[in-house]
């Protein structure tokens, strides 16, 4: 929950790098909850705007996220951009996202595995 909390404090930090464990935490406690208003608004009905809601609310941090994942990579945060590609862009991304960042520093920053605080 620590790496989740830290991608919302940097709303909208476009800048620097992330690396992949600070991308992928974010990604699955926001997939979980994604999944659970989604289940929760089906059973209820009224849940959906809060389902709306949700989403818009972590549209911008996770944007800014994967810019910084893709900066860690020593890739421009535009190649975000290759998502529209159908199919092939999709997987090239995951490719990136996976893949382990620059070791030292690189064009856009430090190493953040150096920095974090969370191990």
């Amino acid at each position: 929950m620590d790496w989740y909390m830290a991608v919302l404090q940097k709303f909208a930090q476009f800048d620097g790098r992330s690396r992949r464990k600070e991308y992928w935490m974010f990604t699955l406690v926001n997939l979980c909850i994604a999944v659970a208003l989604n289940v929760a608004s089906r059973a209820v009905g009224v849940l959906a705007f809060v389902n709306l809601l949700y989403s818009l609310a972590v549209l911008i941090p996770a944007i800014a996220v994967s810019i910084r994942r893709l900066h860690d990579t020593g890739k421009s945060g535009w190649f975000l951009l290759i998502a529209f590609v159908p199919v092939l862009g999709a997987f090239l991304l995951l490719y990136w996202m996976a893949q382990d960042g620059e070791p030292g520093t690189n064009q856009y920053g430090p190493n953040p595995k150096t920095e974090t605080a969370f191990a």
